[in-house]
């Protein structure tokens, strides 16, 4: 039955699909911006799905083992990832201690999967990617780990079916800073601009995926088109009362569309910010915004 779940649903398969229709969203929505019809709503499935039948290439003298576990890694880990989300979702008793804790850590092993690949692959352009995504990490981890602090001080647990019954951090000073530094950590989770800078296709054409092909890219585009639905879900459940499916109608309604404001926000974002640099970027997650997670947590502390 779990292997069900994880395959089926709420793991790998609803994620997929799910993930599939938000990227579509994305690009549609970034098409209107820039005055273009856009791409019609199953073309995210047959990129997938072309690439699935495509050739995988594996450059000379690489580690093919660690080139292709790669992708594998990073699509397991957020398939896992919508697994547990959703259980909570669905049933918020089915939770265990240090679920959040969990989760944090499934969410970064996309990025730990790109890093492993790329340096794989002996490319000079997809090691500078590589390094890239590695610098980013230890940038917007520190305060992203630190505003998820907020819910947990306010409701002294770290499972996340407590945080998801109780109230909702967003109603608090300090719950309203913490999600405002979550999104931007999150644009960066994603390397959606201005945090593009691993794959940055003007300056290293495909970055860290330049020597991906095949089956392989395809879990790559897939992993983060599932994160790019999981992602927002998962900051929705921790600050923002997630999606209340035994509440009624209207609620999960407000649910829905509390998702779609997130995604709409990364998707401007996108396409009004330029591309930083990567000190640019450190020197942005370590200064203003770590002093902003650090001033949430502790006024969270305060009762605020």
């Amino acid at each position: 039955m779990l292997l069900i779940q994880f395959l089926i649903f709420p793991g790998f398969l609803f994620a997929a699909t799910i993930g599939l229709v938000t990227s579509w969203i994305d690009r549609k929505v970034t098409a209107r911006v820039q005055m273009r019809v856009g791409p019609p709503f199953l073309q995210p499935f047959y990129d997938i799905i072309k690439l699935m039948i495509k050739e995988t290439l594996v450059p000379a003298g690489t580690s093919k083992w660690f080139f292709l576990s790669a992708p594998l890694l990073g699509i397991t880990a957020v398939s896992l990832a919508s697994l547990i989300l959703w259980r909570v979702l669905l049933t918020p008793s089915q939770t265990f201690m240090g679920d959040l804790i969990v989760l944090i850590y499934l969410f970064t092993m996309p990025a730990i999967a790109t890093v492993l690949g790329s340096f794989a692959s002996q490319n000079p352009l997809a090691s500078l990617g590589g390094s890239r995504e590695m610098k980013l990490i230890l940038a917007y981890e520190l305060p992203f780990i630190l505003v998820l602090l907020v819910p947990v001080i306010k409701l002294q647990s770290i499972r996340l079916g407590d945080i998801l019954l109780g109230t909702a951090a967003v109603h608090s000073i300090s719950g309203v800073l913490a999600l405002l530094v979550a999104i931007l950590c999150m644009q960066a989770k994603l390397t959606l601009v201005p945090f593009d800078m691993p794959e940055a296709e003007t300056e290293l054409t495909g970055g860290a995926y330049i020597e991906y092909s095949g089956p392989p890219l395809a879990m790559f585009k897939l992993t983060r088109a599932m994160m790019l639905f999981t992602l927002p879900i998962f900051l929705m459940t921790v600050f923002w009362g997630g999606i209340p499916f035994a509440q009624g109608w209207l609620p999960l309604f407000l649910g829905i569309l509390k998702y779609i404001a997130l995604v709409v926000i990364m998707v401007l974002v996108r396409n009004t910010a330029p591309r930083v640099r990567i000190d640019q970027a450190v020197k942005f997650f370590w200064g203003p915004l770590t002093i902003i997670a650090v001033l949430a947590a502790i006024l969270a502390y305060l009762g605020w």
